[in-house]
């Protein structure tokens, strides 16, 4: 028998362990070779220059190591089911030597498979996630997804790397592992040793502090030290779910035991004794997943709060659909293009006082917060159709939806905004709006009081030091119809100006492509962060199946019947799928609680949306599972 008869021979015989393997695979060169495509795409390319390209190519590194990853970790598992296997080779006589050519050749073999059946796949759904993706940007014509030679060698040259890798991992597990090591290699762990009482409550309390403080320090990061409070949250949280796998629940399910005084029970000793005797290894495996979870509902519920809430957005930022800012002439002009074309509108004239000011010490990080504020009337922003009314007895709102906003939840009202004239003129501020009232692109904070405490600032600052009086003219357009038109007439380079030349349409447009991008990449690698996560506890769990088929069997013999059985395996199953996706959810809702300060507006409903969505597909993972267990407990007797 030649060897390639025998590796022939050997995948037949291990066919029920190869598909998993295999579709794992081909589930990698899929996705990547889906992403590549869409990164060459020459419609893409086209569409929206180069900036999709990039964003893909960058996008398509992290892909490259979530896939390589998964594969190397699935390769494990599998030689590890296989362990027994590789040993009677190495018994009957053949060389350490030939029964690695006979892995190497195995590997082989799959890999050209799972490219050639993944790329031929990934050319067939490459124009759903197309599609997909105009959908997201919001771009309605139809475009054909093209053949990309370069994404296919890209694809061939990327996973002839990752199976360089498990061809290694597969030459060293030969080599290095003893015969008594290969056939016992599926009882490793089974041991557990008894936690020390004191050491064990030191550990178990300090990782539940670690956890505690990260989510206490994630709720006060908006200060000068933002960037290292970020690395402290991430290395306290991570640290602390490590040992609350560890060492905590480690040592609640010892004093589980000790309490049942070695009477476990059926359920207790199908759920409860197999977790204690592989606590190491679940115990970095669950943390592993349970902070790769956290991070991709993070990143998935934060890419679709910015989609969900683009329009809103924008519509903070930009008060009117287009502005000019002292520049009359060309306001003019426009009305008379809009007034050709028929478009209806709402024009209003605004005139603001800039002048030099400073918040009192303590209201913002820092040591003091100056810059030059715009007091405007809150009767000529009627006018103009802003509906805005400023406080009264004589106080302001502030309105900024730069990156001040963050702060505004922070900042203990009333405050005090002191004008840098001869008096110190102070106006005390009893509101933070939510929204500017003049386009972001004049740069100034602004400060709405009535028309009478405006008019009388203006006769006593006007003419201060640094102190000027601009005007604005604002338009609303009146019918949605005519939005792109108008954007159109004011994007011509006539009317373009010095500073920021935006106008609200495409603005919009603009944003909706760039979250619509943002989106759709996060949501591809958190679905394959799902699938990878899913695939590997799935892994894990049929290879435990596996080595307790023994356990039902004599369970089965004993009289116990099989849903007996699969009650204490459910229970198993809670905890292993339940827990890691209970304490990510956890960590998810306190990061998105951090990173809120970046919205203006409320994005509760598109984070518990998205994180719903991820839920339901990982609970499917927990099913397939139990469905595998039930097979085996069914087949054991």
């Amino acid at each position: 028998m030649t060897l390639f008869d025998l590796v022939i021979r050997s995948m037949r015989k291990n066919i029920k362990h190869y598909y998993l393997y295999f579709f794992a695979l081909i589930l990698s060169v899929v996705l990547y070779f889906v992403f590549a495509t869409l990164q060459y795409d020459s419609a893409i390319l086209e569409l929206s220059g180069t900036s999709m390209g990039t964003a893909f190519q960058a996008a398509g590194i992290l892909l490259l190591f979530i896939a390589g990853i998964f594969v190397v970790y699935a390769n494990s598992i599998f030689l590890k089911r296989r362990s027994r296997e590789i040993g009677l080779y190495q018994l009957i006589g053949l060389t350490k030597r030939v029964v690695a050519r006979l892995l190497i050749v195995e590997n082989i073999l799959l890999g050209v498979g799972a490219l050639i059946i993944g790329i031929a796949v990934g050319l067939l759904v490459s124009r759903v996630f197309l599609l997909l993706l105009m959908k997201l940007i919001g771009y309605e014509s139809f475009i054909e997804v093209s053949f990309s030679m370069a994404a296919v060698v890209q694809t061939i040259l990327v996973f002839i790397g990752i199976f360089a890798l498990t061809t290694i991992q597969m030459i060293v597990m030969v080599f290095r592992n003893t015969l008594l090591s290969l056939f016992n290699s599926d009882k490793a762990g089974e041991h557990p040793k008894k936690p020390k009482t004191g050491v064990s409550a030191f550990f178990g309390v300090f990782g539940l502090l670690l956890v505690g403080f990260g989510y206490w320090l994630s709720g006060r990061m908006l200060n000068e030290l933002f960037f290292f409070n970020i690395l402290i949250v991430l290395a306290a949280v991570i640290a602390g779910t490590y040992l609350l796998f560890r060492v905590t629940i480690s040592w609640l399910l010892f004093k589980i035991r000790s309490r049942k005084e070695g009477h476990l029970g059926l359920l207790n000793s199908l759920s409860l004794a197999p977790l204690m005797h592989r606590l190491k290894g679940n115990a970095n495996s669950l943390t592993v997943i349970t902070i790769l979870s956290a991070m991709t509902l993070t990143m998935v519920a934060f890419s679709y709060a910015m989609y969900y809430e683009t329009e809103r957005e924008t519509d903070i930022r930009m008060p009117f659909d287009f502005m000019f800012d002292n520049n009359e002439a060309q306001a003019n002009e426009i009305m008379g293009e809009m007034n050709q074309k028929g478009i209806g509108y709402q024009h209003g004239k605004v005139d603001m006082l800039v002048v030099p000011t400073m918040f009192e010490q303590g209201v913002f990080p820092g040591e003091s917060f100056e810059r030059p504020t715009a007091i405007i009337s809150d009767k000529q922003l009627q006018a103009a159709g802003i509906d805005i009314a400023a406080p009264k007895d004589g106080s302001a709102s502030y309105h900024d939806a730069s990156s001040l906003s963050m702060f505004a939840d922070s900042v203990d009202l009333p405050i005090k905004i002191e004008i840098q004239d001869e008096d110190r003129t102070t106006v005390e501020i009893t509101k933070m709006g939510e929204r500017n009232v003049v386009n972001w692109s004049i740069f100034y904070g602004q400060l709405v009081v009535s028309d009478e405490t405006y008019q009388s600032l203006k006769n006593k600052l006007s003419g201060m030091e640094g102190a000027k009086i601009e005007y604005i003219d604002g338009f609303h357009i009146l019918e949605e119809k005519d939005q792109k038109t108008a954007s159109a007439i004011f994007q011509q380079p006539k009317y373009t100006s010095s500073g920021p030349h935006v106008d609200y349409y495409s603005s919009y447009e603009e944003s909706v492509q760039d979250n619509g991008l943002m989106i759709f990449i996060a949501g591809f690698l958190g679905l394959v962060f799902l699938i990878s996560t899913g695939s590997i506890l799935y892994f894990k769990q049929m290879t435990e199946a596996e080595q307790e088929k023994k356990s039902y069997a004599t369970l089965r013999q004993l009289g116990f019947t099989g849903k007996e059985i699969m009650k204490g395996i459910i229970r198993k199953q809670v905890f292993v799928f339940g827990l890691p996706l209970a304490i990510g959810l956890l960590h998810s809702i306190f990061a998105m609680k951090a990173a809120s300060f970046f919205f203006q507006s409320d994005i509760l409903m598109p984070a518990t949306l998205a994180m719903g969505v991820y839920t339901l597909i990982y609970t499917a993972f927990a099913f397939l599972t139990i469905g595998y267990y039930r097979k085996t407990v069914n087949a054991a007797l």
